[in-house]
């Protein structure tokens, strides 16, 4: 980038107000939430919401429990006339939902609004006007004084409409448009006086909502910007501060949280951002940023996935792969060493009585929005021998003896560099099963007999006698031995007609399921003459023979 363009721009001012409070404060409970969705369903998609999406996107708003939704601009547009309308006449409001329409502060837009709400029971009317000083100055040529004209004139038709629809309670929001580019005491100033004509009271209170239409500054800024309005403005009682900040820095979300810790009360955003240019807070991220904190933010998330799939087809725009929260890989790790930590967090959490999360590189447990512990470790190039026995375990119920985890990992790891891509976990179970369970060559038991237990007493210890009928390059053998039990005199009569020595170093077992019909799974590893060692597995319902089969995979690894 040239350097000299940077002269082209000017640091944004900061705020006088040395002794702010609100970098100590902390959100501790939810805002008023309004969704702006449907508004911007028409304002910023390339192709605008037909009427059946935008009663799709106001059912799922309802659903996740939304109580204030600003469902469209309808002196704007004749389908959020029509929205506005099918939303009153079929009944389709629940009884604690409030709807918002916007209006601009001109006499026909604010006419045609109140029409458009005909018939509800309650409703909010959102004007605004345009109070910035670049706006002031390019676009409308209006000085101060009648910029302050033009709100309060608007605020006064509120009032007269009003009275035509006396079946309707109305509450009242003014936005001066553009308050990040607006002189603060002005923004104080014509609020003010909208104020002044709306004659709002404790009871009965006015939201005034201060937009960072365009992002401007850092997000301290525009906090320190909510505290001076907060302390300034006069009638704070009777007064809803409500936060709607945009995206342009990447900082809406900070800017909000930031901005609710200086004093406000009320959110205005969208799911995972919708909205014009870089879109408007992502309500999403907001609230389950609280929720990690500990605070309740009274809107259902459970089902992202539903979110993301309605979201997705009402507005064509795809959520990304790493939106917080709600994107496809937010939980997954590929990171060998990540991968481990993931997996020693999961083992801790199930054998701890604490019920605070505590799993690295998962701030927010996958289950709480609905997502399955199937996608918090993904197998590629990368990846390590924990992140593999985890899906193993997870997935399938194969618990990995931890000193047998590098060796299948150095399995998992050839396969990946061989395809040169991510595995399914599919995959990961078939190459398990090739590689150990299904390993018969040159061994295969046919069948196996104990033909005789004799158990410990004063005289000596247990014994057994076995039988075993096995297939050796092809070939029928039959082993007959004795040993201190079924897998001693078995390894015995192999390692003596058969294999040679070897020594059993580690034997594990679990069971793979529950029941009188439980399947056993035997991990065993054996260590040859020269020092090499092999791992083997075998399954059964019977223990001592899913045994026989973990010596057979081990043995059969040796001549691979």
């Amino acid at each position: 980038m040239n350097p000299q363009l940077v002269a082209k721009y000017r640091p944004y001012p900061q705020v006088d107000l040395p002794d702010r409070v609100w970098p100590s404060n902390r959100i501790e409970k939810a805002p008023i939430w309004c969704s702006v969705d449907l508004r911007d369903g028409n304002q910023a998609l390339i192709q605008p919401m037909s009427l059946e999406k935008k009663l799709d996107m106001f059912r799922l708003l309802t659903k996740i429990g939304f109580k204030e939704i600003e469902v469209g601009f309808p002196s704007a547009s004749e389908v959020e006339y029509e929205f506005t309308r099918k939303l009153i006449e079929d009944d389709l409001i629940p009884d604690d939902v409030e709807i918002q329409v916007l209006t601009q502060a001109r006499d026909h837009l604010i006419r045609k609004t109140f029409e458009s709400v005909k018939g509800a029971k309650k409703a909010i009317v959102h004007l605004y006007n345009s109070t910035s000083v670049l706006q002031r100055r390019v676009v409308f040529h209006m000085n101060k004084k009648e910029i302050i004209e033009l709100g309060v004139h608007g605020a006064q038709m509120l009032k007269e409409e009003e009275k035509k629809y006396p079946e309707t309670s109305f509450r009242y929001q003014y936005s001066p448009e553009s308050f990040t580019g607006t002189e603060l005491e002005f923004s104080l100033e014509i609020c003010e006086a909208v104020m002044d004509v709306l004659e709002p009271t404790p009871d009965n209170k006015v939201i005034v909502n201060l937009p960072a239409t365009v992002e401007m500054s850092t997000p301290n800024i525009y906090a320190d910007q909510i505290e001076w309005f907060c302390r300034n403005m006069k009638n704070r009682e009777s007064v809803i501060i409500s936060l709607h900040t945009h995206n342009d820095r990447g900082c809406a979300v900070a800017a909000t949280e930031l901005g609710l810790m200086a004093g406000g009360e009320r959110v205005e955003g969208t799911l995972f951002g919708n909205g014009e240019r870089t879109g408007n807070v992502d309500i999403i991220t907001l609230a389950l940023n609280m929720f990690t904190q500990g605070v309740n933010p009274e809107l259902d998330v459970s089902n992202i996935n539903r979110l993301v799939d309605t979201y997705e087809r009402v507005t064509r725009i795809d959520v990304p792969v790493r939106q917080p929260y709600a994107g496809e890989l937010v939980y997954t790790a590929f990171s060998g060493s990540h991968q481990d930590a993931i997996k020693k967090g999961m083992d801790s959490i199930e054998g701890s009585q604490s019920p605070i999360w505590a799993v690295p590189y998962l701030p927010i447990d996958p289950s709480d929005v609905g997502r399955t512990y199937e996608s918090i470790i993904r197998i590629n190039s990368q990846s390590g021998k924990g992140g593999v026995a985890y899906i193993l375990d997870k997935e399938y119920g194969f618990i990995l003896p931890k000193a047998m985890q590098p060796e299948f990992g150095a399995v998992i790891q050839r396969l990946t560099d061989k395809l040169g891509r991510e595995l399914f976990n599919h995959e990961i179970e078939s190459a398990f099963t090739q590689e150990y369970l299904s390993c018969m060559q040159p061994y295969d038991l046919k069948g196996f007999n104990v033909v005789k237990r004799h158990f410990g007493s004063e005289s000596g210890g247990s014994s057994a006698e076995i039988e075993a009928h096995l297939a050796v390059a092809g070939e029928k053998v039959v082993l007959e031995a004795k040993g201190n039990g079924p897998l001693d005199a078995f390894c015995n009569a192999i390692k003596k007609h058969v294999t040679g020595p070897f020594v059993l170093r580690q034997y594990h077992e679990h069971a793979l399921n529950s029941g009188s019909s439980a399947t056993a799974v035997t991990y065993i590893e054996i260590e040859q003459p020269n020092g090499k060692r092999y791992w083997g597995a075998g399954i059964d319902t019977d223990i001592i023979v899913s045994s026989i089969r973990a010596v057979l995979s081990s043995l059969n690894r040796v001549s691979k």
